[in-house]
């Protein structure tokens, strides 16, 4: 026997006895003052069938199709036909009991049933509740089904997020390959000495950006570590002609950050910076104040109009977005003769 069949048997069963129950209260209600059994039988099964009916109505068509629909006019007259038959139906319940049971003795009725109002009062009292529990019932499973789509969309939002990210962790690499092995063959067309040693440091750079950069975090220490290498990589290959400054105050090792966030940054300012007197002026400056990274850094820069933007900046501002949402702060700045790029981060310890 499949879920439904025992779920709507389950319901039935459920029904039936709240009917039962109802007669019941119906039956002990209404045979106070009266010692005919015979008459309080038929008479609270005549309520409980008019009940039934009615609430069934309510239940079935008219608070869903109407009310919880938000047509009131049709529900308001649907309802006062209803009442109608209400009125009716309890009025010829007295009599059918006046004439059949009491042979049109009208006093020697019990005065609780042939009391329009207070049958009335009892029947249209349950119909209420049967109405009140089904807008309740309904009103949690809408606000059920909500709750189950905003999940299954926030859930389909976050794979999108993942493989977007995913997609930018992945640009990483070649970009990356791209700009250090320029190095790498600038090195080796002065044949310098130094060559092994910028391969073995590469070889370093490689390793971190192929397997570090899938943590969704890195050591703070770590990233600085690369970044110098990297320095060292572009000082062999510039010689003479550059000017570094690499200020940093790191008041924790175990500070951690999303990976590859700074050196892409490091990396444009040697791939665009440009040689002013000579020199290639670079100035990266890095502190943590309390929970907050601070990273700055600056090149000898000159504008050029309609020049070829890399994918690395557009790859670097999407992942902080990602990574820190409303948390950050990215400011981009072309002067005259200098590049500016600054940005903070909140950060915080391993844990």
């Amino acid at each position: 026997m499949n879920k439904s069949v025992l779920k709507i048997l389950k319901n039935a069963f459920l029904h039936l006895i709240f009917w039962m129950l109802i007669w019941f209260f119906f039956s002990s209600f209404f045979s106070v003052g009266s010692k005919n059994e015979n008459f309080i039988f038929w008479f609270s099964s005549i309520l409980s069938i008019i009940t039934i009916v009615s609430s069934y109505v309510f239940v079935y068509y008219l608070v869903p199709d109407f009310l919880i629909a938000k047509k009131y006019k049709q529900f308001i007259l649907y309802a006062f036909y209803a009442g109608v038959f209400i009125v009716c139906a309890v009025l010829m319940t007295v009599v059918f009991g006046f004439v059949f049971f009491y042979n049109l003795e009208y006093q020697k009725m019990p005065a609780l049933t042939k009391n329009a109002g207070v049958i009335l009062v009892c029947v249209l009292l349950i119909i209420a509740l049967a109405s009140a529990f089904k807008i309740l019932k309904d009103t949690y499973k809408s606000l059920d089904e909500k709750k189950t789509l905003e999940n299954k969309f926030l859930q389909t939002q976050l794979q999108l997020k993942e493989q977007e990210l995913k997609f930018l962790k992945m640009q990483i690499h070649p970009h990356f390959l791209f700009n250090t092995l320029n190095t790498l063959y600038g090195l080796s067309l002065k044949k310098s000495e130094k060559t092994p040693e910028m391969i073995l440091k590469l070889s370093n750079l490689l390793d971190y950006i192929l397997y570090q950069v899938d943590k969704p975090l890195v050591l703070l220490k770590d990233e600085i570590n690369h970044i110098e290498d990297y320095i060292s990589l572009e000082k062999s290959r510039f010689q003479d002609s550059l000017k570094i400054i690499f200020n940093k105050n790191i008041i924790d090792d175990n500070l951690e950050i999303a990976p590859m966030l700074l050196l892409p940054f490091v990396e444009n300012a040697f791939k665009h910076g440009a040689q002013i007197d000579g020199i290639v002026n670079v100035l990266i400056s890095l502190k943590v104040d309390e929970n907050e990274l601070n990273f700055t850094i600056k090149n000898s820069a000159i504008s050029k109009e309609n020049s070829k933007k890399g994918i690395g900046l557009d790859n670097i501002k999407k992942r902080l977005e990602m990574f820190y949402p409303a948390q950050h702060f990215l400011e981009v700045l072309q002067e005259e003769k200098v590049f500016i790029v600054n940005f903070k981060i909140p950060i915080r310890n391993e844990e």
